[in-house]
This record gives structure tokens, C-alpha cells and sequence, in this order.
């Protein structure tokens, strides 16, 4: 069972700015990703164990991912949201290809979490 979980999502109008958070503090194990993949679009944005970050060009500039300090805790936030930026947010876990640094994400549910959903409207 993923001890991922998310929280945080929520309905607000666009322009508007949301913070996802989820407890990942099981899942820092060696070359870890840790990201968010919309339902739809897939991977939104990604931060590996050195804390390099990526974004799909939909939301760079607008989204920031982190983690705190213990490495307990993934973000993700969201500013200026737009209609398309609405769906299912899932929290995932994978690991870092040595060869190009891209993430690849667990088809498990072990490693992901139920998401939550995001809704951008008037």
C-alpha cells in the first residue's frame, strides 16, 4: 500500500495559485525521483536527490516543486492557474536514469499516491 498522500488540492478561479503537499519521507532511497504527474499531461514537474528540478513547458515559470529539509515532505506550487491546468494530481516516486537524468516513474501503486484533484475555474 503507497504511504504517499497527497493534500492540498481544491477549486480556485484562474490567475488563482494552489500548494500540494505529500509525505514522501519513505521514498528517499538512492538516485530517487520524486514528481507530479497530471492525469492527463503526465509528469508536471520532477526533483531528484540532488534536488535537480524539472517542469513540462505548460507550467515553467508558473509551478515550483521542493521538498523541506528533512525530505519528509514533496510541494508542488502552483501559481497563476489556468483552466487546462485542472485534473487529478498524482504524488510519484521513481528513479533517476544515470544516462540523461529523466525520471522514470513506478507503475505501482506502491509508488504512487491517489491524488488530488485540482479544478480552475470562474
Amino acid at each position: 500500500q503507497s504511504r504517499l498522500v497527497e493534500s492540498g488540492g481544491g477549486s480556485v478561479q484562474p490567475g488563482g495559485s494552489l500548494r500540494l503537499a505529500c509525505s514522501v519521507h519513505e521514498y528517499t532511497y538512492s538516485d530517487y525521483c520524486l514528481g507530479w504527474l497530471h492525469q492527463s499531461r503526465g509528469e508536471v514537474a520532477s526533483i531528484d536527490e540532488d534536488g535537480n528540478t524539472r517542469y513540462a513547458a505548460s507550467v515553467k515559470g508558473r509551478f515550483t516543486i521542493s521538498q523541506d529539509d528533512a525530505k519528509n515532505t514533496l510541494y508542488l506550487q502552483m501559481n497563476s492557474l489556468k483552466p487546462e491546468d485542472t485534473g487529478m494530481y498524482v504524488c510519484a516516486a521513481g528513479t533517476r536514469l544515470p544516462s540523461n537524468g529523466n525520471c522514470v516513474w513506478y507503475d505501482d501503486t506502491n509508488y504512487r499516491g491517489q491524488g488530488t484533484q485540482v479544478t480552475v475555474s470562474e
